[in-house]
């Protein structure tokens, strides 16, 4: 698909050091992934989620004018790209939850997906989805 709107998932960070972390220090570690490119860290994603253009139209237009989640996705066609972080599941699944029943089976399938998604936040915050408009 070279149109279009992709969403990939954070699939791996590293640093580049040589020596073992400590078990002590693993927090330290963690803030630090989070902080990222500061500190020579590399963020790997994988696709995960893709659809046309007028699909994700189809999809912002599932939720609700003036709801959070629609702002939210909104930004990819504003800016072209969103990232989507563990400040944003818990608003995003109640959303997709309210409105799944009443979606076009193409968008509940796409919705199903994004909601796979957000559960692999909420289990290891760090993650984080990038959603990006391919023109």
């Amino acid at each position: 698909m070279k149109e279009g709107v992709v969403f990939y998932q954070l699939n791996a960070k590293f640093l580049e050091r040589t020596e073992d972390i400590p078990e002590n220090a693993k927090q330290v570690v963690y803030y630090s992934l989070a902080i990222g490119h500061h500190i020579g860290v590399f963020d790997c994603f994988k696709p995960i989620l893709r659809c046309s253009n007028a699909l994700y139209d189809q999809i912002v237009a599932t939720f609700p004018e003036g709801s959070e989640a629609r702002r939210k996705l909104t930004g990819l066609l504003r800016f072209g790209e969103i990232v989507v972080d563990s400040s944003h599941t818990r608003m995003l699944k109640v959303a997709i939850d309210e409105v799944l029943a009443s979606a076009d089976a193409e968008v509940a399938v796409w919705l199903r997906a994004l909601d796979t998604a957000l559960d692999a936040i909420e289990q290891e915050p760090v993650m984080y989805l990038m959603g990006k408009r391919m023109a």
